[in-house]
């Protein structure tokens, strides 16, 4: 027979998992409604119905709706594997056997992370020129992005995979392009490129622009 603290901290864990789903739930229902009717026109009481749940629990766990773009802005972040992108990137690094190899799973990450979080940054995008919530979440999103690069680039630098002619700002500023919301919108959303093809660009531009030939096709 279960003891009481058994009993307790099972119920503990129910509890959490319960409300893991009902905010992921709220969170789904956010980002379809957003990207469906845009910033302006979505009422957290559309969304709280769409999740049914109450008006209230929303603004209890996310204060509202800036809150809720910026909990969908993280999560995107985090791209669609079981683990957050950033932490794979770092791990798989440290076990590249080469420079093309490293460009090769940089640019597949870049491509999953940019398929969750580029619709969302968008609707960021165009609600920042009269919304002072979304203006600062830009903000925020493009200096995360810079600072991400300058670490991926202090890497390359520091095994010496960059080229000769290439300095550490510029490799930088080559990465952040390649990264942008912009570039995976022109291709992949108005182009209609596929997310492989997409990778693949990315990691041959990139190697292409930074080390010292180009990666070979995955």
């Amino acid at each position: 027979m279960p003891t009481v603290n058994s009993r307790r901290g099972y119920d503990s864990r129910s509890r959490r998992a319960a409300a893991e789903k009902t905010r992921e739930a709220i969170l789904e229902a956010a980002r379809e409604r957003l990207l469906a009717q845009g910033y302006p026109a979505t009422t957290v009481a559309l969304i709280a119905a769409d999740a049914q749940v109450s008006v209230e629990t929303i603004y209890k766990s996310f204060g509202g709706k800036p809150g809720l773009v910026r909990a969908i802005y993280d999560r995107g972040l985090r791209g669609s594997g079981p683990e957050a992108a950033f932490d794979r990137s770092d791990a798989l690094r440290q076990h590249a056997a080469d420079a093309q190899s490293l460009m090769l799973t940089w640019g597949r990450l870049t491509a999953e992370v940019a398929a969750t979080l580029t619709p969302i940054l968008l609707l960021v995008r165009s609600a920042a020129a009269s919304d002072a919530n979304m203006a600062e979440l830009q903000e925020q999103s493009s200096a995360e992005r810079l600072e991400r690069m300058q670490h991926n680039a202090r890497f390359l630098q520091e095994r010496g995979y960059l080229r000769e002619d290439v300095s550490f700002d510029e490799a930088v500023d080559v990465m952040w392009l390649h990264s942008s919301p912009e570039l995976y919108e022109l291709l992949v959303l108005q182009r209609g490129w596929s997310a492989e093809r997409f990778a693949r660009y990315v990691a041959e531009s990139m190697a292409g622009a930074l080390v010292h030939r180009a990666p070979p096709r995955p």
